[in-house]
């Protein structure tokens, strides 16, 4: 699952999700099954308090080479430099920002993340190992 099978030079096209980061199971990274007390993994059947969840990065893009154009998923702490912070830790700042500011609707703090990390990440060109 994490080897590398070759590298591939691309430039980020677009930005296919709005939600950059995930309630992971520690075990397995699958996603994890929230309610408002509790969390549970369906693929391991890890389970545990809901304010114990651990998050991770999930960002998918739209990718271009000389030749083709590639949908890629990336996934982990491989973006906490991007980001400037861990998953865990930017979830926690968007909870905290959206109860702080009285927000009911997150369309506001979700579309300011989303042209920041547009703003880092299209139109740059990395490697990306495939």
């Amino acid at each position: 699952m994490n080897s590398v099978q070759g590298l591939l030079a691309a430039s980020v096209i677009s930005i296919q999700n709005s939600c950059f980061t995930y309630p992971a199971c520690q075990n397995c990274f699958s996603r994890l099954i929230l309610d408002s007390r509790r969390f549970h993994c369906l693929k391991c059947g890890c389970s545990g308090e809901a304010k114990d969840a651990s998050y991770r990065y999930r960002l998918s893009l739209k990718i271009a080479d000389t030749n083709d154009l590639f949908d890629i998923t990336v996934f982990g702490s491989c973006l906490d430099p991007f980001f400037g912070v861990t998953a865990e830790n930017l979830q926690r700042y968007i909870q905290d920002f959206n109860q702080l500011s009285g927000e009911t609707n997150t369309e506001s703090s979700t579309g300011a993340l989303v042209h920041a990390v547009e703003a880092c990440f299209i139109g740059k060109r990395f490697i990306f190992g495939v």
